[in-house]
């Protein structure tokens, strides 16, 4: 049994978490790795150049055997930000950063509130939350985003979903869809221009004439696309299903909207869709958590579990939407933290102000037992329904 499979998620981080901050466990393919669940530690797994974020740097696991990605296009999908040391990440950050701005997400606020608003109108009493609003809002506002024509959102869509599949078949038909679709869209964003983030990063330059090359541009969109909606539903319908089960902090959030900011960071310390880190790998014998970790091993920050440290944070294991000082790890931390973090914040916030503000009760249709979730690297929900009285 493993985080990826076990049906109670929290009990096994728990028991994982009890084997002291830093321990020993495997990969998905049964390679030995270590397994940092501390939240000192996993801050500084995450800070420390000592801890590489380049598999190329290592020899203990193939990552692309291990996902089930073909060679071909295996590198567009593992070659996230995420999995770049400086210099490289620096460059590519840089350059990325120039167009992926706070500026740009604050200007898109109003458009996600209307397609929020657009969503929760003439919904039935009853309907399941994810398949339409928690699903629909970050797909549309990603795709819209990036410049994802809407002719083309629903073939996306269908190939972005096979990359998750058990079948590997599915899981490299997926990936080549993918990177075959991206391909062509940049052509065709390079050739007529605009004003979305991908025609942006098409454009971007910096004071030294660097720009990015197109295998670059390919695994940045794609990477964009597929976090860009896959945590925000994550974040959005677990951050419902906490509501569905303290009714109490419904009333509280109706009663003080501006209490919903730290909310949703408690919501990501509590139950965050990204429960694990990009795997490091260390470049020499390092002491940590009173082990020392031989160089060249590969080490997994357990995010989930560091979120819950009780030597960081006061009654961990309560759900306090008041929490000051929350230092949670829900969007990583250091030079990799989560370029669209202000995103899925700025998304969460106005989902769960529009949802409260629309309906005067909302509580589950189904038992907790029959909320089914969905097996993988992420904690995500396969539906949620849900029952609402509208508000007067």
């Amino acid at each position: 049994m493993d985080l990826f499979t076990t049906r109670d998620r929290d009990a096994f981080l728990t028991d994982l978490a009890e084997n002291g901050p830093v321990s020993r466990g495997h990969y998905v393919d049964g390679t030995p790795i270590w397994l940092v669940t501390g939240h000192p530690e996993s801050v500084t797994v995450l800070t420390d150049p000592r801890f590489s974020s380049d598999p190329g740097k290592q020899s203990a696991i193939d990552m692309s055997a291990a996902t089930a990605l073909p060679e071909d296009v295996a590198p567009y999908l593992m070659s996230t930000l995420g999995a770049y040391d400086p210099p490289d990440h620096t460059r590519l950050r840089r350059l990325v950063s120039r167009e992926f701005t706070a500026r740009r997400v604050e200007a898109l606020r109003p458009r996600i509130q209307e397609i929020t608003d657009e969503l929760l109108s003439g919904l039935p009493e009853e309907f399941d939350l994810i398949e339409r609003f928690a699903y629909p809002l970050p797909i549309q506002v990603i795709c819209e985003l990036l410049g994802v024509p809407e002719a083309d959102r629903a073939v996306w869509r269908g190939w972005a979903a096979e990359l998750t599949a058990p079948d590997p078949a599915r899981v490299a038909a997926g990936a080549r869809g993918l990177v075959g679709y991206m391909a062509d869209l940049i052509e065709r964003k390079r050739s007529r221009g605009g004003q979305d983030l991908l025609s942006g990063l098409i454009r971007v330059r910096d004071d030294d004439g660097d720009r990015l090359a197109d295998d670059e541009l390919i695994a940045l969109s794609i990477s964009i696309l597929i976090a860009g909606h896959e945590t925000t539903v994550g974040l959005i319908s677990q951050s419902v299903r906490l509501l569905l089960a303290h009714p109490d902090l419904q009333d509280a959030l109706r009663a003080e909207p501006a209490l919903l900011a730290t909310a949703v960071e408690e919501f990501l310390r509590y139950t965050g869709p990204a429960e694990i880190a990009v795997m490091r790998y260390t470049l020499q014998p390092v002491e940590l958590g009173g082990v020392t970790i031989p160089a060249g091993k590969a080490v997994q920050v357990v995010y989930a579990a560091a979120n819950r440290d009780p030597r960081r944070f006061d009654g961990p294991g309560l759900l306090d939407v008041r929490r000051p000082d929350n230092a949670h790890l829900g969007f990583g931390h250091g030079i990799h933290y989560c370029l669209g973090a202000a995103l899925a914040r700025a998304e969460t916030r106005i989902a769960l102000a529009g949802l409260l503000g629309r309906f005067a009760v909302l509580e589950a249709a189904v038992p907790a037992s029959e909320i089914g979730w969905r097996p993988g690297i992420q904690r995500a929900l396969t539906r949620l329904p849900v029952r609402t009285v509208a508000s007067p």
